[in-house]
Parts: structure tokens; C-alpha cells; sequence
């Protein structure tokens, strides 16, 4: 992955074999991509690279950050909970995220028409920031895959680390282990992330 935000609007993110290629998704989007990037700088955010993205700061907190697929490319905003989306602007991630936290844009003619909803977004969460407001903690009961309780009765030092993560991370894996159909490929899913449980790091985390 990159690590210098420059490289992403030169090459690409470099999370998969056509970084660096005309075939990378940034390709097709840079010009929408370089207008998010004046308009998150223009408001006074911090550039920086993560995850292998620019992502934008305030206070040193995570704003908003953004990054292209083949289909589209979207601008996603930390602690979207916090937002009042009066225009709708708002997308979920996908079947699974909690919040409606992303502006999805299919032409890049789209970032000029909705400055005016991204300005005024990533405003209020900069008021939010200054004021040290963060969103409601909300209480979800998970339901644990029936593999994922067995390995946490049977390793003392894996069901110590599981229930230290935050909850975020503790839904990451489950959804990660019921992804799969067979309870065997569960079970060996949990052996390869035991690690990552145990370092304090989601499912998707590097």
C-alpha cells in the first residue's frame, strides 16, 4: 500500500496487481478524485495517508477519507452518526455497515455538483470535532457463530483478547466467519485470525 499520498493520485492505492497500471481505478476517477482532494484541503483538513488512501483530518481526528473502485468512487466520513444528511447525500457501505457514511459519485462532474452538500458535511463534522463530540455508543447484542464459542470456551487466552476488542472489531469477525457456508472452513478461519484476535486488531485490519 502506499504511503505517501502523492503516489495514490499518481499510481494508485497499491492494494492490488494493477497498481501503477492504466488499469487502476484511479485512473478512470482522477479527476473527481483531485476535486475532493482541493475541497478537503481548501475547508483546512490535514492530508494524510491511510490504509493505503488520502484520508483527512481535523485535530487529529479522521474526518473523511476516499477511494475508487472500478464502478465509482466514493467519499466516506468518519463518525457519520453525528451528521443530520438533510439532502440524503448518504450511502451505506454495504448490507452490514451500521450508518448511512458514504457520497457515492458514477461521474466525476458529480463532486462539482454536490460540493455544496460535501462542504457543508464535512463542516459540521469539523464543528463536532472542535466541540469533542463523538457518536452514541450503541449496545448490540451479537450472536456468535456456534465454532467462534467453542474456540473461546477452549482457549482462555483468545476469549480474554476477543472480548477486550471493541465492539466494531468483535462484529468484523463475525461477519468475517459467517461469511462461510461450511462450519469446517469456520472453524479453520478461526485458527488464521487467532493472531490478529490475540494483537488487538478487526478482522479486516492490517
Amino acid at each position: 500500500m502506499i504511503r505517501e499520498v502523492d503516489d495514490y493520485f499518481a499510481k494508485g492505492c497499491g492494494r492490488c496487481e494493477r497498481f501503477a497500471t492504466d488499469d487502476c481505478s484511479t485512473r478512470r476517477w482522477i479527476d473527481g478524485l483531485e476535486r475532493l482532494r482541493t475541497i478537503c484541503l481548501d475547508l483546512g483538513l490535514v492530508e494524510t495517508a491511510k490504509w493505503g488512501h488520502p484520508c483527512y483530518t481535523h485535530r487529529d481526528r479522521n474526518v473523511v477519507i476516499f477511494g475508487a473502485v472500478r464502478g465509482d468512487f466514493r467519499l466516506s466520513f468518519f463518525d457519520a452518526a453525528l451528521l443530520a444528511d438533510p439532502e440524503g447525500a448518504l450511502e451505506k457501505q454495504g448490507p452490514n455497515t451500521r450508518h448511512a457514511d458514504m457520497i457515492r459519485f458514477t461521474d466525476c462532474a458529480q463532486v462539482d455538483e454536490k460540493e455544496s452538500t460535501i462542504r457543508a458535511y464535512v463542516r459540521e463534522l469539523m464543528d463536532h470535532v472542535d466541540a469533542g463530540r463523538r457518536p452514541a455508543r450503541e449496545a448490540v447484542e451479537l450472536e456468535l457463530p456456534a465454532e467462534l464459542v467453542e474456540a473461546l470456551d477452549a482457549d482462555p487466552e483468545l476469549a480474554e483478547a476477543f472480548h477486550a476488542l471493541t465492539p466494531g472489531r468483535q462484529r468484523s469477525y463475525v461477519i468475517h466467519l459467517g461469511s462461510a457456508k461450511k462450519s469446517a472452513t469456520r472453524i479453520a478461519r478461526i485458527a488464521k485470525v487467532r493472531s490478529r484476535i490475540l494483537a488487538g486488531k478487526g478482522a479486516l485490519e492490517r
